[in-house]
């Protein structure tokens, strides 16, 4: 089992090498990365976009993109549309966002024709690594589904799930977020919690998942708080999925435990044929290295 981001980084290193397309690969601090993780042979990168652009990044940070396959094209919907055929051709095995909107990328990723669309939603999921918890942690879906319902959050499990068994997780233990640890009529999220509590009970998440909700954020991650409360759990204080109830309680979480958690993250979106890395322009290079290794290693358990 991976325990930790530097862990990630080895597992990566250590299997086949994975084909990366980075739609604009125009991006410097996205450059940096790639090329960072192609040295290490976690990647082997396509670049497309604006190829002089990429050149004249690539020269003043000292990188040698010259051993990369390179596709010239300015326009970022064909440029978009270009990376992810790719994959859905099989001649690249995930795509990573570079200097183009997150709607551009999405819109050819769910293209009918050549995109990547599955019966699945897709889902935004980030790992986290804090320093007073004593392994990974996955946040779900504090990045695009807004307030997502009773199917869309089993679909945003069942995506959280793949990440964690390609980490090697035996046992996927879920706590479902909500305000309080009580079904209360008034709070859809509670309700939910304990549906999808049940759905887990009866198997529809697979063998050796734990789902219990509805759980407050402290007895999630914490075993002594649920001492205290008296409230016996699997999950409790070994929680390795936090299933958020609206994206307003994802980003909160994530963000606290970033900014003021130092947190290590790597972030990925689920739910298509292949792993879609989208990074933020105000990830640490860190960060976006992370997300790179984490696509390559589900990109490699598929």
């Amino acid at each position: 089992m991976i325990r930790n981001l530097q862990e990630l980084i080895k597992a990566a290193k250590e299997q086949v090498t994975m084909k990366l397309v980075v739609a604009a690969a125009q991006d410097e601090e996205v450059l940096i990365a790639v090329c960072n993780a192609a040295e290490m042979g976690i990647v082997q990168p396509i670049l497309v976009g604006d190829v002089g652009k990429i050149k004249e990044i690539a020269k003043n940070h000292d990188l040698d993109v010259s051993k990369y396959e390179l596709i010239e094209e300015i326009d970022l919907n064909e440029t978009a549309r270009i990376s992810v055929k790719l994959v859905s051709s099989g001649k690249a095995d995930f795509v990573m966002k570079g200097l183009i909107d997150t709607s551009i990328l999405l819109k050819a990723v769910l293209d009918k024709e050549i995109g990547l669309r599955t019966d699945s939603l897709l889902s935004h999921i980030m790992v986290y690594k804090v320093a007073n918890y004593h392994k990974l942690l996955f946040l779900t879906d504090g990045g695009m589904n807004i307030a997502p319902n009773l199917e869309e959050k089993t679909k945003i499990i069942k995506n959280s799930i793949k990440v964690a068994k390609a980490m090697g997780i035996k046992t996927v233990k879920v706590a479902c977020l909500a305000a309080k640890e009580k079904v209360n009529p008034k709070m859809v999220a509670t309700i939910e919690a304990e549906q999808l509590k049940e759905m887990g009970n009866k198997g529809e998440f697979g063998e050796d998942i734990i789902v219990d909700g509805p759980l407050a954020f402290d007895l999630a991650v914490s075993k002594e708080a649920a001492k205290v409360k008296g409230f016996k759990s699997e999950v409790a204080g070994d929680t390795d999925v936090l299933l958020v109830p609206t994206i307003e309680v994802g980003n909160g979480i994530g963000k606290t435990l970033t900014y003021m958690a130092n947190a290590e993250s790597a972030g990925i979106i689920m739910g298509a044929k292949a792993p879609v890395v989208l990074v933020s322009r105000a990830d640490s290079h860190e960060a976006k290295l992370n997300s790179i290794a984490l696509g390559s290693v589900i990109a490699g358990n598929k």
